[in-house]
Parts: structure tokens; sequence; C-alpha cells
């Protein structure tokens, strides 16, 4: 099964100059956990999660009226095609321990495929599944040594 056979391809995305407010406020009306931060040629430049809002913004006291996303975000985002065979979007969240990958096209956003997509879709295989999230919740800290 490829990535575009299950991914969501509603994506709501913010520019770097967007406040944390305008982040957060995207993910409670449209009930996701992250949101893309992209250019205006809509080539993806970062990613802010809800852990980043509390992690880098809450917690380390930023204001968040008036902070830009670009403070918080992840720069290094894992990418995928939509071509993409559903394994290597599960290999990807494995070896990152993510839940979400960004699906782009010739550098252009064109979906989110999330671990919940996997797992609702009766064609995904479950065990694949099953190892991506013990991957994912693995105590092991992969840079640790």
């Amino acid at each position: 099964m490829k990535v575009k056979d299950c991914m969501c391809n509603e994506v709501s995305c913010v520019t770097p100059d967007k406040t944390i407010k305008d982040c957060a406020t995207i993910m409670c009306n449209k009930h996701v956990g992250c949101v893309p931060v992209c250019d205006n040629s809509q080539n993806v430049v970062g990613l802010v999660t809800d852990r980043d809002i509390i992690l880098r913004a809450i917690a380390c006291n930023k204001d968040v009226n008036s902070t830009p996303v670009s403070e918080i975000m992840t720069c290094e985002v894992c990418c995928c095609t939509p071509n993409a065979d559903v394994t290597e979007a599960e290999n990807l969240m494995s070896q990152n321990q993510i839940k979400r990958i960004p699906v782009i096209d010739n550098n252009k956003i064109v979906g989110i495929i999330t671990l919940g997509d996997l797992a609702a879709n009766n064609e995904v295989n479950d065990r694949g599944v099953e190892d991506t999230l013990n991957h994912i919740c693995s105590c092991n800290d992969k840079n640790a040594e």
C-alpha cells in the first residue's frame, strides 16, 4: 500500500512568522497534534507539535501571542512522498521515534501521514504498526552512548 492511499491530504500549515498562538489555534480548530511550517512556496521548513508548544514555549515562559513558531519548530523534518510504500513511512517513524510525517511531492506539502492513519487503515499490516509503535515508545535513546 502507498502512503497516498492512507494519508490525510487536507493539511493546515503556518508560515515561520506566525505566532505560537496562531499555530495552537489551528491545532485546536482542526483537532490535530502538529502543524507543518511552510514557506510561501509550500516547501516544508519545519514542524510544530503540541509537545513543542508545551516544552519549547510554555515551559520556557515564551509569550505565545508574540513569539513566532520559527523559535520552537523542529527544523530537521522527516518527509516521505505520496508514492512511498507505507512500510517506508513506518520505518521513518520507528527510526526517528515520531508519529507524524509530512508528505511532499516536488518539494511541496501534499499531505501528512500519522501513526493513527496507519492504525485505522484495515489494509495496513497490524504487525508493522505495532512494531512501529513499540519503536517510537522505546525508552532506548538512540543518541545515548
